[in-house]
């Protein structure tokens, strides 16, 4: 068995070996002629002139050997309905779902925009599109209307799917007069809108000509049957927008072939996961996660998938260890802010249930800070294993592959550059930084299999946004710092945009958060640069309480804030110590746990804080409205 390091360098030093070996782990329908074509630095082809098909090899290919064997398991906590799927069931759902697209016009290419909840049709939706050749673009339920009209404008779908409502909290998030504003918004206007009708919005209204009902249509093609096509390696097979963008969406464009082998090869050496066992990630589809670690990568791994409608508290904050007994979870997936939201929460209520099939919690999104990793493995008492990736690259470009080797965890590490990953962490001037020196995450090209092939519909863009850091050397830039210590162990420390610029000391957010974490009062934090008069920024904290009574009257709001400052202090020095801290009882996030950081930045410092209709609790805005007035 080959250590880590072996592993990683064969991969660096003789790629196409490596790869060609990765490659097997899917099936094609013609081999490939060339393992990678770098000839247009630094755009990358792999897998050149082989054939294969994303459906066939999460689906088809099992429901062939195993067709009564779990594969979409439906877990709604909103509607209280449960449903598994074997292969075989999911396949005849899928091809009904395509045939459907098919009687509507789509073709190969085309794109086909989904904007669903999670559930199983929205997992029908993006295997249908990949089964016939189309490009799917799936954009996160409830989306603005405004953000979500330049998003069918760059996309061009000849079809959207969609449903009257998702489920939150309880509550129904009608999204049909959404849908309808932003087409009305567009300048693109799609043939047709397939609806899911849930009937959680009686009043949807729906478009002549252009609205079609997806039970109506299903009815009429239950014997279908699809085949796949066999797409050549570099054909897309979804673009995935990123969050946050301004103007003219940046569309990440992903392929199919080395989609399909990053994917497999990922579950075999990072999440040791089998066919057979079952993959639980509490992501959402909106989010690339959701894409890889829910709909597509646990599946061509052969195993069961969770797909969870619901939070991480209802009915009760036991709910995601009661799944993982009920359908002996091998492998999760969750995010650091989700960890953070359980250390609120009593932990007797992650002792309750039989957690032994579970192997190992991974954590990504953004950073795992030390206490809450450290909290989180001795609650649970298994490994919580840190992952560090990028909507870009689809997969992760930092973990620890216990598929390969039983690395120790660090609190707080994502561990090291995954196989594939020629990643180095580089000084302002290009140079490499040496140990313990922090500079900026950057991969030398080209990218491994699985990352992104461009920006949809523009090729400047992606060189001009990713490989632009230096004139030399040509690399992709992360735009994260990051910091690598004397055992080779990476802490990804937050964006390049993040810094704080204190009087002319460069301090990144995560450091701060992670010292205010180390106050055994704080269950969560945010800090964000405020521009000052006098020193450029200042770095100011919103933090959220384990217990309400620490800051129950004003005079025990002042004691508790000297204590993190002294906190601060002790770790940072003063330097790091924010110019206030503000005590809230929840921070502003988006549904998959993503904290809103610029909207907070605007907020403290009066500015308006931008399209907020992902966020996922709005009363959380005012209270730090009402925190900054204090």
């Amino acid at each position: 068995m080959a250590t880590y390091k072996e592993f990683h360098q064969y991969s660096i030093e003789q790629p196409d070996a490596f790869w060609t070996e990765q490659a097997q782990l899917i099936d094609w329908k013609e081999p490939f002629t060339q393992v990678c074509d770098f000839s247009r630095p630094p755009f990358a082809k792999w897998f050149v002139g082989g054939k294969t098909n994303l459906c066939h090899n999460a689906i088809d290919r099992h429901a062939a050997k195993r067709p009564n064997d779990n594969a979409l398991i439906f877990v709604s906590t909103e509607t209280d309905e449960e449903k598994i799927y074997s292969f075989a069931e999911l396949q005849t759902e899928v091809e009904r779902m395509a045939a459907i697209y098919k009687s509507l016009g789509v073709k190969k290419g085309d794109r086909v925009l989904i904007y669903m909840p999670m559930i199983p049709q929205a997992a029908f939706a993006m295997f249908a599109a990949a089964r016939i050749g189309a490009i799917h673009s799936v954009v996160f339920g409830g989306f603005a209307s405004g953000s979500l009209a330049t998003r069918i404008d760059d996309a061009k779908p000849a079809l959207i799917v969609s449903s009257d409502a998702g489920m939150r909290g309880g509550k129904a998030v009608p999204y049909k007069h959404l849908l309808d504003e932003a087409i009305e918004i567009a300048e693109h206007k799609p043939n047709h809108v397939l609806m899911v009708d849930r009937g959680l919005d009686k009043g949807f209204n729906k478009v002549a000509g252009r609205d079609v009902d997806y039970a109506t249509l299903r009815e009429q093609h239950l014997n279908a049957r699809v085949e796949c096509e066999w797409l050549e390696s570099s054909e897309p097979s979804y673009i995935l927008y990123t969050s946050g963008t301004t103007g003219k969406p940046k569309g990440v464009q992903r392929d199919t072939g080395g989609y399909a082998v990053a994917l497999a090869s990922s579950l075999k050496h990072i999440y040791c996961g089998g066919e057979g066992e079952t993959f639980f990630s509490t992501s959402d589809i909106g989010w690339v996660v959701g894409h890889s670690y829910i709909i597509y990568g646990p599946l061509i791994a052969g195993m069961a998938t969770i797909m969870y409608e619901g939070t991480p508290l209802r009915p009760d904050p036991g709910i995601w260890w009661q799944i993982v007994e009920k359908y002996k979870v091998s492998v999760m997936f969750s995010a650091p802010t989700a960890a953070r939201v359980l250390k609120k929460q009593d932990p007797a209520y992650m002792h309750k249930y039989d957690l032994s099939t579970l192997k190992h919690v991974f954590m990504a999104g953004e950073p795992l800070d030390q206490p809450t990793h450290e909290w989180f493995q001795n609650e649970l008492g298994r490994p919580v294993i840190d992952n560090y990736w990028q909507t870009e690259t689809g997969w992760p470009m930092l973990a620890a592959l216990h598929g390969v080797e039983k690395t120790p965890i660090k609190f707080g590490s994502p561990s090291f550059p995954v196989y594939g990953y020629n990643l180095k962490i580089f000084r302002e001037d290009g140079s490499e930084c040496g140990a313990n020196e922090k500079g900026i995450a950057a991969v030398i090209p080209p990218l491994p299999p699985g990352c992104l092939s461009t920006v949809w519909g523009q090729d400047d863009r992606f060189v001009s946004t990713y490989f632009t850091l230096f004139k030399e050397p040509l690399v992709y830039s992360s735009y994260d710092w990051a910091i690598k210590d004397d055992d080779g162990y990476f802490t990804i420390l937050g964006r390049t945009d993040d810094v704080i610029n204190v009087a002319g000391h460069r301090l990144g957010t995560r450091e701060i958060e992670e010292a205010i974490q180390n106050h055994a009062a704080i269950a969560e934090v945010a800090v964000v640069g405020v521009e000052d008069k006098l020193k450029g920024q200042v770095p100011m904290a919103f933090a959220v309480v384990k217990d309400a009574t620490r800051v129950a009257t004003p005079e025990l709001v002042k004691a508790l804030e000297k204590e993190v400052f002294s906190t601060v202090d002790g770790i940072l020095g003063a330097i790091g110590r924010p110019a206030r801290v503000h005590f809230v009882t929840g921070l502003p996030k988006t549904r998959s746990g993503k904290m809103l950081r610029r909207s907070l930045q605007a907020l403290a410092e009066g500015r308006d804080p931008g399209d907020l209709t992902t966020i996922e609790d709005p009363s959380t805005l005012e209270q730090i409205r009402n925190a900054l007035a204090s």
